[in-house]
């Protein structure tokens, strides 16, 4: 047998050595992610207290909505601890969610549990627990609502562009970014933003037990840390976990309940491929697996839709 024979037979084997590795690496990843999704299943079908986080900019989320129902339908969830950690989002978004809460807070206890910042539409959904718990350094409030439209109009004029347009009526599709914004415009958009801040302000008044005039105060887009918000009573107590657990404690929810997390579940792709590296990792080809990094290539949502109840744009 001649050196180069040898040589191909040599390197078929590390090709064939590759693959089976590989295969392994694959079953394990499978039955590692396989686990990882239906454990959260497991657990949910036992008496607990039920964790769900609410970060980033709020929008219209169907996912979160049907979470919070199967959460205020499944009797084995005795109490409910609601994190958040946004600076708001859409009005409308904040408002789907509330009343989803509230529906939760019928049926079992609440804690509203604000974490490094709940504000505007934040805070309203902070608003639907039964008490709100913040930390000292929090920031909350930003009671308020904010309706924002670009104006390219003078980059058109340099670019020598412009739009022509036949309309049924002056306020058809106003406010426009192509031309400047009448009186009459700005007028209906005003309209609608205070009859959405009036919404806001009664909601608070009446989840905060708070004379209106007195939450009309509150209520000019000042955010507070948790220890200015416990002065004006926008939430109920400073703290954490051992708070949280006391308040339920004297809602009769035993400290030996569990409390699980129903946050979202990723979807099975990106589970595996979250699997498959990190068990290549141990095995030495973590270099050849990167596919948990498909999850950051996946587009964001850039534009908030409708009227908007937020403090600061930006991820927790």
């Amino acid at each position: 047998m001649d050196s180069s024979t040898i040589a191909d037979r040599r390197r078929l084997r590390r090709r064939l050595g590759f693959w089976r590795i590989a295969a392994a690496v694959l079953l394990v990843a499978l039955g590692l992610s396989l686990y990882l999704f239906f454990r959260s299943d497991i657990e949910q079908s036992r008496p607990q207290i039920a964790h769900v986080t609410i970060s980033g900019l709020i929008t219209d989320d169907d996912e979160l909505l049907e979470r919070l129902k199967k959460i205020e339908e499944n009797n084995q969830v005795k109490a409910v601890i609601v994190s958040i950690s946004s600076p708001g989002g859409t009005t409308y978004g904040g408002e789907k969610i509330f009343k989803a809460i509230r529906a939760i807070s019928a049926k079992k206890p609440v804690v509203s549990d604000v974490r490094t910042l709940a504000a505007s539409a934040g805070y309203m959904i902070a608003t639907a627990g039964d008490t709100i718990i913040a930390g000292d350094s929090s920031i909350t409030g930003s009671i308020g609502v904010i309706f924002q439209y670009p104006q390219i109009q003078p980059l058109l004029e340099k670019l020598g562009v412009s739009l022509q347009e036949i309309k049924s009526s002056p306020l058809k599709a106003e406010p426009s970014p192509f031309h400047n914004t009448s009186e009459e415009a700005k007028a209906m958009i005003n309209n609608i933003v205070q009859d959405s801040y009036a919404w806001f302000v009664d909601l608070v008044a009446d989840r905060r037990k708070l004379p209106r005039d007195e939450v009309l105060k509150l209520a000019d887009g000042t955010i507070y840390t948790g220890r200015q918000a416990l002065k004006v009573k926008l939430i109920d107590q400073l703290g954490g976990d051992p708070e949280i657990r006391d308040y339920l404690a004297k809602r009769d929810i035993s400290k030996d309940l569990p409390v699980v997390d129903w946050d979202k579940k990723s979807n099975t792709p990106f589970l595996l491929a979250g699997a498959v590296s990190k068990v290549a990792t141990l095995l030495g080809y973590g270099d050849l697996f990167k596919a948990q990094d498909l999850e950051g290539i996946l587009p964001q949502k850039l534009l908030l839709d409708g009227l908007v109840s937020v403090w600061q744009f930006g991820r927790d």
